[in-house]
């Protein structure tokens, strides 16, 4: 979001080991990443970091009301919920996990996100590719993770669902998100996260 919005930031990445570590927390008043310095704002929340972002860019939520309000919602539903889904399938840019971490509860979470995407693309998404048509909104930025755990554990989807997973991994800015992933030293993978079974 803060690249969509154009903001002069460096990016300075902190090894998660696992949680809410002291390197996190000697940068971030909330012990949360991702957080944001910008122009004096303390940002460590992500849908605070999405408004902040869409202060500076309003194009970063449609501009039709209706819209707007929907695209929070779902946006807001995405970062408060499918903790099912988080916890089967925890997120891993660097393997194929096919098959595995569907649970019950996971594919329940993932019929949920299925039906929003796709009552969403039906009432606002025209003929684009994104969740709100052409442009790539702060709604797809926050379902960014979900789409990664997709495309790392191939649950069944929808065509409909694989088709916008597939459009959101081709976003540049999600393409440069993967090619920094690769880039992480060995040092920074957790064994948890690296022998899933």
């Amino acid at each position: 979001m803060v690249r969509l919005a154009g903001l002069a930031a460096e990016e300075i990445y902190i090894p998660l080991a696992g949680g809410n570590t002291a390197a996190i927390k000697a940068v971030s008043p909330g012990g949360t990443v991702p957080y944001l310095e910008h122009e004096g704002a303390r940002i460590w929340e992500s849908l605070a970091i999405a408004e902040y972002c869409a202060e500076l860019n309003p194009a970063l939520w449609p501009a039709e009301r209706i819209a707007r309000a929907h695209a929070r919602a779902i946006a807001a539903e995405m970062h408060a919920g499918f903790r099912a889904l988080r916890l089967a399938m925890p997120m891993n840019l660097g393997r194929d996990y096919a098959g595995l971490g569907q649970t019950p509860e996971s594919l329940t979470d993932i019929a949920r996100i299925e039906t929003l995407w796709a009552d969403t693309r039906q009432r606002f998404g025209g003929t684009g590719p994104y969740l709100f048509g052409a442009a790539f909104t702060n709604a797809d930025a926050m379902f960014a993770p979900v789409v990664a755990r997709f495309l790392t554990y191939h649950p069944p989807l929808r065509p409909e669902a694989q088709a916008y997973c597939t459009s959101v991994r081709a976003h540049p800015l999600v393409a440069e998100w993967y090619d920094a992933s690769a880039q992480e030293p060995a040092s920074w993978l957790l064994d948890k996260f690296e022998t899933m079974s």
